[in-house]
């Protein structure tokens, strides 16, 4: 396993990907590479002037390469909506924006700015893009956690942390939260006989600008792997004949195996409802009956 670069990516000619934050950290190399084995590759993200650059970016590297950018506030429902409805077939969908560690802030639609952003934008981007997914054969998404999940608590008495707020404690809710919804969402997607593959990857720590380290930051490049690094538990996620559904797969593209909480049915059912019930996204094709 520890052999695959990302020259061992297959063909993707026909493969439409849509990466969210691929505008930088590993988003940008995720987005590179699939576009460098021919997938066609929609660029999400929030900033107009960044996505274009990474457009370019991508189009310096890859003459010819199939890219555009689409612009997608995870952190508004509304434009979570707006996006989804202007995206064509899609293949593969890698949920790989996210925030962490900030000041307590909070969404447009008045939720927790992290679980907000990586869980709830994601899972409703997520449900909005399934019968498109469906569509597909050998449809897969790709959702990036974290070790960080290990310590993730999920008290839905206070979901929007107005008690109790940590930036760290904040940041690995929302890990688990996201991994709890790759792992429902496979099993979901098995009961209903469909070949969508849900699959979790986690980076390791990597320089990306997902910390903020004010003038220290430059430093962080110095001790960390780099993001063309970082991308390759993503890109193997999405692209490997290896893969199978509920896998995590972590750095140096070994097989994790997530904490008891992000194991549990139970509590992924629960926050399955209560997301559905937020976000008012309803994934009708693959619900229990």
């Amino acid at each position: 396993m520890t052999s695959w670069t990302p020259a061992s990516i297959p063909d993707l000619t026909g493969k439409s990907a849509v990466v969210t934050g691929a505008n930088s950290g590993i988003g940008l190399p995720t987005a590179l590479e699939l576009a460098r084995h021919g997938a066609r590759v929609v660029v999400a993200a929030r900033s107009a002037e960044k996505g274009g650059a990474a457009v370019e970016t991508i189009r310096r590297e890859v003459p010819g390469a199939q890219v555009e950018y689409a612009r997608i506030d995870l952190a508004d429902l509304a434009s979570v909506r707006e996006f989804a409805a202007g995206v064509g077939d899609v293949d593969l969908l890698i949920n790989n924006a996210g925030i962490g560690m900030i000041s307590r802030q909070e969404t447009k639609d008045g939720f927790e700015m992290q679980f907000g952003t990586n869980h709830l934008g994601h899972f409703a981007l997520t449900g909005l893009l399934l019968p498109k997914l469906l569509a597909r054969p050998g449809a897969r998404v790709v959702t990036v956690s974290s070790d960080a999940h290990v310590v993730g608590k999920l008290d839905f008495d206070n979901l929007d942390l107005e008690r109790g707020y940590g930036r760290l404690s904040a940041y690995a809710r929302s890990k688990l939260a996201n991994l709890l919804f790759t792992l429902e969402l496979q099993r979901r997607a098995e009961k209903a006989g469909t070949g969508l593959i849900s699959v979790a990857s986690h980076p390791g720590t990597t320089a990306t600008n997902i910390v903020k380290l004010g003038p220290l930051q430059p430093l962080f490049g110095l001790f960390f792997k780099s993001p063309e690094k970082g991308a390759h538990p993503s890109l193997y996620a999405a692209t490997s004949p290896a893969i199978r559904g509920g896998e995590f797969v972590g750095p140096k593209l070994k097989i994790l195996t997530p904490s008891e909480s992000a194991r549990s049915e139970e509590l992924a059912r629960r926050l399955w409802d209560v997301s559905t019930e937020l976000t008012g996204v309803r994934f009708k094709e693959i619900a229990y009956s």
